[in-house]
């Protein structure tokens, strides 16, 4: 195959945003050719709280991107989450004219794009339709009906809903900043793709993104996306934790959190002590990592039940041979995993982006932290190539153009002899007087008078 147009991934954050510039080579693989990061200002538990704030953060990471890339970024494929975030399951169908004829695409577009049109709450809309299944003239569990007769078309669709003013301040802060938001996509769905395998969605997983002010759930089983889920809860009430319980400031808790920081008190010694630089010339304040682990454990277990709530919620909890994949930021956090997988009982990993880059790609391209950035370059690509296959499906085939051809029209000049068969004639010099054009003409139509 060839390489893939460029698509850029938008990845706004409440500790970071991020812009990820990358296209599928030859091999299937994701080329990132930039990436920009900056820190995020504007944007509380991933919602934009200052509208320009956000977007001066948003102008700074696309300069980056820009610089390292050498690619003039207009279009973006915008990542959204947040506590606003909620899904529901409904059930649609369609009752087709012709049941003789083969399903195609557009009756599946159909029936997906009259989803869009259900009542929500004030203030709500729908953000993404996912087709579950299909249900065939009562044959049901079909997961790709495209090809199969029938007069009656159902579909099991699981609906992301959000907020109507977060979505919009979301679509403000892009055009401001100069950009064109190509698609809004759902960050849990953009982070599984990135390290989810098929393997693992097929036998029952769940992706856990836990970033800095929410950590977002999906569960999916047999290949497809069964619940979604967002918790208001994040790396950043772990360092507002610190900061509290340490009696330091903000920065200098995020670095303890950071360079020291651990999600279980067993794995720490009370003789470890870390020295924080005092203020204004007081003296250094010592803080035991002990401590420091006790307060990021009692968090971190308040933020794992709220996930395993939503896991017990789903009703997919005794389905998941895959276990819990934990990623974003906040899975950098040494023996998170251990803590998780004793809270629930389930395997735990952590998930790396690494399984879709290419070789080249720089290691720290691969960290968890970067799972949503990349994995929106991924739904940005997909998507990208399921409009072209559709449009080139669309395009009309060429028609073959007859030309009739009128009968030949017979003429006296028609029974011309070509030069080669006329018989040599001795013609006196004398009887040349017109011209010569004119003579020849006129032998001619005296040997076709004869002739006839």
């Amino acid at each position: 195959m060839n390489t893939s147009e460029i698509i850029v991934g938008l990845d706004i954050g409440t500790t970071k945003i991020a812009i990820i510039v990358g296209r599928k080579n030859e091999y299937g693989k994701i080329d990132i050719l930039g990436c920009g990061k900056t820190s995020s200002i504007g944007v509380k538990r991933g919602v934009v709280s200052n509208i320009e704030n956000t977007v001066q953060s948003i102008k700074d990471a696309v300069l980056e991107a820009s610089l390292k890339s050498g690619v003039d970024i207009r279009f973006v494929n915008v990542g959204i989450a947040g506590q606003h975030i909620k899904s529901l399951q409904h059930r649609g169908s369609h009752i087709r004219s012709d049941s003789d004829t083969e399903i195609s695409q557009e009756d599946i577009d159909n029936i997906c794009n009259s989803m869009y049109k259900l009542n929500m709450n004030p203030g709500e809309e729908i953000i993404e339709v996912i087709p579950q299944d299909f249900t065939v003239d009562g044959e049901y569990g079909i997961k790709q009906p495209k090809g199969m007769t029938g007069s009656s078309l159902e579909a099991n669709f699981h609906i992301i809903v959000g907020q109507t003013a977060a979505a919009k301040n979301i679509y403000k802060c892009v055009r401001k900043a100069g950009l064109e938001v190509v698609d809004l996509i759902l960050e849990p769905i953009a982070s599984a793709e990135s390290v989810l395998s098929e393997e693992e969605k097929e036998a029952g997983v769940v992706l856990v993104d836990i970033g800095g002010g929410t950590s977002d759930i999906a569960i999916f089983h047999e290949g497809i996306i069964r619940h979604t889920a967002v918790v208001p809860l994040g790396g950043d009430i772990i360092t507002e934790d610190i900061k509290e319980g340490c009696s330091i400031i903000k920065k200098h808790a995020e670095e303890l959190k950071v360079k020291f920081g651990s999600a279980l008190i067993s794995e720490n010694r009370e003789e470890e002590i870390v020295a924080i630089p005092g203020l204004r010339g007081r003296p250094p304040k010592e803080i035991s990592l002990k401590n420091l682990a006790s307060i990021i454990q009692a968090r971190m277990e308040e933020i794992i039940e709220y996930i395993y709530y939503e896991i017990k919620n789903s009703g997919y909890e005794k389905k998941l041979i895959g276990g819990i994949v934990l990623t974003g930021g906040g899975a950098q956090m040494k023996h998170i995993a251990q803590l998780t997988e004793f809270k629930t009982g389930l395997d735990v990993r952590i998930g790396y982006p690494n399984e879709h880059l290419s070789s080249e790609v720089p290691p720290d391209m691969a960290s968890p932290m970067y799972a949503t950035g990349i994995g929106l370059v991924i739904v940005g690509i997909e998507r990208y190539e399921k409009e072209k296959e559709k449009m080139r499906m669309l395009e009309p085939e060429p028609e073959l153009v007859t030309v009739e051809r009128s009968a030949p029209v017979k003429t006296k000049k028609k029974k011309v002899k070509e030069i080669s068969e006329i018989e040599e004639v001795d013609v006196p010099r004398r009887k040349i007087k017109e011209p010569i054009i004119e003579w020849v003409r006129k032998f001619f139509d005296e040997k076709l008078e004869d002739e006839n």
